[in-house]
């Protein structure tokens, strides 16, 4: 068994010096130079002297991101993928609070940096002189001191207060779900990865672990295509791509536009996908047309490496009836509790809580948010036993299958993203005072984030956009807004959510 992620490596470049390891655009990358240009990088990052703290990356996904990515680990650190797109105050509001030791940017990004954080250290990767490099002891060395529970990455989630969640996920939980990926699905060492997760996903983070563990080839489709998906379908053609691991809703596009029916995919054996609820009619184009594919449902929050469960496609499954989130994935307990905290019965709803090595090791620097969500087991009184819950709320079926229903609080999936909706009210509201009062409710069926306000100053909808764009990315913006001269209150005196959830998804 593997201690950490680069045995896997290491390894792999041993077996297949000169296979493409990724693809971007017209450039390519060996494994062998992929190796080189990783550990000379981190030769430069071993300078500030620190192990197991954080190092952001501020770059575009690209060959020089994944060297970035694999650099720090080298150097015994945990990479933080950061959105470049993201407004600079979000950015700012990471940055403070994980505190990373530093920054691997560009020349040209890094005057964004620098504005947000003038003291923050910077390493320019397109002004490095990759031919220096450290000794292969030097980091046969650094290897030794890394253990399987030491961190590998932050990946920041929203949170209620307006400043993302930095997961802390460590070696120990990608290798037990690599290791139980490549034995239940079946991967192979011959997978040509269609690469469409941003960086910040956790689903690019599996990607590099095959990449590293299986000799794939990453073949990185650039996010600016996302709204010609025929440009997309005819790149994974060219390139020959066999595997893909989505957030359904590039999927739901393809399948309204029938274009699996003019761009053939012969190389794809394997589908992927999670982050969302895939409507069942558009799932079930994409199985008609590629019917020698394998196709799997995956669930997880980002607080579960990678996820915790899965449904392989084997079954019919009616357009009116939901996909299961199927099984737990191997090593992994899954908890459906009642309102009692007691395991529901079969149909019976519950919340999903989760035990075992896929847990994360906390939100950074942030013990009460993760004290609040990393709890000890109600079911064992015996001994400590940390769970996660989270917040899901599911049932089985007389099969066993477990069944996505809905969310117990306000956090949502949105376009793949995990988004607190009271993040984006206390930002509206108390940071941006745009309005003096409201409620953000998400339509499941549109996929719409709605705003319900109270405000004396009638203000235009065009520019509470404007105002709002300057903080969050695209993906949390409202695109629903709804004046009102009083909002609905319950029994409490509080915004009735529910009423106003039922309104928008009846």
């Amino acid at each position: 068994m593997q201690i950490n992620i680069l045995e896997y490596f290491e390894k792999t470049v041993i077996t297949v010096p000169t296979k493409t390891a990724v693809i971007d655009g017209e450039l390519k990358i060996s494994f062998n130079e992929l190796s080189r240009k990783a550990k000379s990088l981190a030769s430069e990052l071993c300078g500030f002297n620190c192990l197991n703290k954080p190092i952001a990356v501020f770059l575009p996904k690209s060959i020089e991101s994944i060297i970035a990515d694999i650099a720090i680990t080298y150097s015994g650190n945990a990479y933080m993928n950061l959105d470049i797109k993201t407004p600079p105050a979000r950015i700012g509001n990471i940055l403070e609070l994980i505190k990373p030791e530093a920054v691997i940017t560009n020349r040209k990004l890094a005057v964004f940096i620098s504005e947000i954080n003038p003291s923050l250290p910077l390493v320019l990767i397109d002004e490095l002189d990759f031919s220096d490099i450290a000794p292969k002891e030097f980091f046969f060395e650094r290897l030794k001191s890394i253990i399987d529970t030491d961190p590998l990455c932050i990946i920041n989630t929203s949170g209620s207060t307006g400043t993302p969640k930095g997961v802390v996920l460590n070696h120990k939980s990608f290798i037990d779900f690599t290791e139980w990926a490549i034995d239940t699905l079946k991967i192979t060492n011959n997978e040509i990865i269609g690469s469409l997760s941003p960086l910040v996903f956790d689903i690019y983070s599996f990607e590099l672990c095959m990449l590293m563990a299986k000799g794939s080839t990453i073949d990185l489709l650039p996010d600016s295509l996302a709204p010609f998906p025929a440009k997309i379908l005819s790149l994974m053609q060219e390139n020959k791509v066999t595997f893909l691991f989505w957030v359904p809703t590039i999927m739901v596009n393809i399948a309204n536009m029938d274009l699996l029916s003019k761009i053939a995919l012969p190389d794809l054996r394997t589908v992927w996908f999670a982050g969302e609820v895939f409507p069942t009619k558009q799932f079930n184009y994409w199985r008609k047309q590629l019917s020698e594919v394998k196709f799997v449902n995956l669930y997880g929050p980002i607080e579960i490496t990678l996820d915790c469960t899965y449904f392989i496609a084997e079954r019919e499954i009616k357009d009116d009836e939901p996909i299961p989130i199927g099984f737990p994935c191997r090593n992994t307990d899954i908890l459906i509790l009642n309102d009692k905290d007691e395991r529901a019965s079969t149909n019976e709803e519950g919340e999903l809580c989760v035990r075992g090595t896929s847990l994360a090791m906390g939100y950074y620097n942030n013990p009460e948010k993760t004290a609040a969500s990393f709890v000890q087991n109600p079911l064992n009184t015996s001994y400590p036993e940390i769970i996660y819950r989270t917040g899901d709320i599911v049932y089985t079926n007389q099969r066993g299958e477990i069944f996505f229903k809905g969310r117990k609080d306000s956090l949502i999936k949105h376009l793949g993203y995990r988004i607190e909706l009271g993040e984006i009210e206390h930002v509206i509201i108390n940071t941006l005072k745009l309005v003096e009062n409201g409620c953000i409710v998400y339509n499941h069926n549109k996929k719409e984030i709605t705003l319900f306000y109270e405000s004396q100053s009638n203000i235009a909808i065009a520019e509470m956009k404007k105002a709002i764009a300057e903080v969050f990315p695209k993906y949390m913006i409202p695109t629903v807004f709804h004046q009102m001269e009083v909002l609905p209150r319950n029994i409490n005196g509080k915004i009735d959510r529910l009423k106003l959830s039922k309104n928008v998804n009846s």
